[in-house]
């Protein structure tokens, strides 16, 4: 049978396995192909020492014999797979037996290959090279996710930067532009007193940003405590009154008003607040008559489900793919467009996920997100 070429395909970064066999000859067989194709081999004559080597090397890939005295492999691979430091190595389990039971139970054991003895040095090789590319490609991936995670961060930071900036000037020249007319009029007091609160609105608008952008700094963990759903409801409806000065009647369906979830409160009622402002804007500022909003709340599983129902004007196309991003919206007031960045942000730190949704029944949408009932700070 003729040699298989060194592998060209995998990265020139170094490459570790361990061989485990309690018969010294077959390690030293092992050791001298494997370190001619230019991998690095660490070796172990039994169990315990396998898992010492294990946990102290981090090898890329461990060669392990089934049939050894005292622990044997498939009590090693048990042990490497419980061990957060060794659970994700790949094992290629070595072993005399050549039974379909014999390799279904290696791979039921975490094994991600299985050769049988006497061994092939070559075909051995070949599949040493097939685990350590496939390790080169997932590790290629990790990292391709990571930076595409950063690219991902850092346009989401321009184009919020670059939100900011425009809303802050517009306002700033709106507030710049009713003071200038107060001064024009100062002879005229009911004039003076008109711009001096369109001022006010202005200034309240760009407090309202910058509030905001203090949610969107929120850390990855918040503290938590435990809230009934029936008190964090009422905050919810609460700080939306008071961030807009109005009321809003909202038919609530929840059957669990007395479950305890872990959650932080400010970031929860920020966001369902937002939504729920969200649902009545929906409706336009031509609307005339009722608003309809829907709040159900169901269990599933270890979450709790919200949906907030409008029956407004639905998803604008325009839109519709960039919904969550800062500053997109389809109203036309300056200082406005963060809701749902902010909700969206709020929820992803608290565990859950939210959707926008097109309802089935009618016009108007569902916004949709779940909340774990109980959480580990860390």
């Amino acid at each position: 049978m003729s040699e298989f070429p060194p592998t060209q395909v995998l990265p020139q970064a170094k490459r570790t396995v361990l061989v485990v066999d309690d018969e010294p000859i077959n390690i030293q067989l092992l050791q001298r192909k494997l370190e001619w194709d230019g991998i690095t081999v660490l070796t172990a004559t039994n169990g315990e020492s396998c898992l010492e080597v294990a946990q102290n090397e981090r090898p890329d890939l461990i060669l392990l014999d089934v049939m050894m005295p005292g622990m044997d492999g498939f009590a090693v691979c048990a042990k490497l797979r419980e061990d957060k430091r060794t659970n994700a190595i790949p094992v290629i389990f070595v072993t005399a037996h050549n039974s379909k039971k014999g390799k279904l139970e290696g791979l039921e054991a975490g094994a991600v290959d299985y050769i049988t003895k006497p061994i092939d040095l070559d075909e051995t090789i070949a599949r040493v090279r097939t685990q350590l590319s496939y390790l080169a490609i997932n590790k290629a991936n990790i990292e391709l996710t990571r930076r595409l995670g950063e690219s991902r961060r850092s346009a989401a930071i321009g184009a919020l930067t670059q939100g900011i900036a425009h809303n802050l000037n517009n306002l700033l020249g709106v507030v710049m532009g009713y003071l200038e007319l107060a001064k024009v009029n100062y002879k005229d007091p009911d004039k003076v007193l008109k711009n001096i609160a369109r001022v006010e609105s202005a200034s309240n608008r760009i407090v309202g940003i910058i509030k905001q952008l203090s949610t969107v700094a929120f850390t990855t963990r918040l503290p938590l405590h435990e809230m009934s759903l029936e008190r964090l409801i009422s905050g919810s409806l609460r700080r939306a009154k008071e961030d807009t000065n109005r009321d809003y009647g909202v038919d609530i369906n929840n059957d669990h008003p007395d479950l305890y979830i872990q959650t932080n409160i400010e970031a929860f009622e920020d966001a369902l607040s937002k939504l729920i402002i969200n649902a009545w804007e929906s409706y336009g500022t031509e609307h005339a008559g009722g608003r309809p909003i829907t709040l159900d709340i169901s269990k599933a599983g270890e979450e709790i489900e919200f949906k907030v129902i409008d029956r407004g004007a639905g998803l604008d196309p325009e839109i519709e793919e960039n919904m969550f991003e800062p500053f997109i919206s389809t109203k036309n007031t300056v200082g406005v467009g963060m809701g749902l960045t902010v909700a969206r942000h709020a929820i992803r730190t608290l565990g859950g996920e939210i959707y926008i949704k097109p309802n089935v029944d009618g016009p108007g949408v569902t916004a949709e997100f779940s909340h774990p009932i109980a959480r580990e700070e860390g």
